[in-house]
């Protein structure tokens, strides 16, 4: 049985897009639809939400908090260290990404017996093993779309 939601958030949870200033990123965009997934559906159900993404974001940061996703890894270079610190038991795990950087973790998950989903513009790769792929693109509910998909498998 599926326990964690397990997200990448660079074009998974956003749209892709990094807007920097001069002093940094100025802004990332969320759906709100993502959100009241991971806030209110994915808990009630008993799933644990789990941010692991390769960048470091004080924007992601407070996402999360207003969220209350308590399992939060930014600038994580191995996301499969990350992944197998958080369970051995990676059946119980959905993995949403769509880059070739959540490719190594979604395979592990994939070959384990978890679940793996991408948004409709993931790279062909990930696209290629997911289990589902999302009809939104990245930050457009995707992830709120791959959540509803995971509890039907219950």
């Amino acid at each position: 049985m599926i326990k964690y939601i397990v997200m990448d958030v660079d074009g998974t949870l956003t749209d892709g897009k990094i807007y920097l200033g001069q002093n940094g990123e100025i802004c990332k965009v969320f759906d709100v639809k993502d959100g009241y997934g991971i806030r209110n559906i994915a808990p009630k159900a008993g799933l644990i939400p789990v941010i692991i993404t390769g960048r470091n974001s004080d924007i992601v940061a407070n996402r999360c908090h207003e969220l209350e996703v308590k399992e939060v890894y930014q600038g994580v270079i191995d996301k499969t260290e990350i992944l197998c610190s958080i369970t051995s038991e990676l059946k119980s795990v959905a993995f949403i990404g769509d880059d070739i950087n959540d490719l190594a973790c979604m395979k592990m998950v994939k070959e384990a017996g978890g679940k793996i989903g991408c948004p409709a513009n993931a790279v062909s790769a990930i696209k290629e093993i997911a289990d589902f792929i999302s009809v939104y693109n990245g930050g457009n509910g995707a992830v709120r779309d791959f959540i509803e998909w995971t509890l039907t498998l219950r």
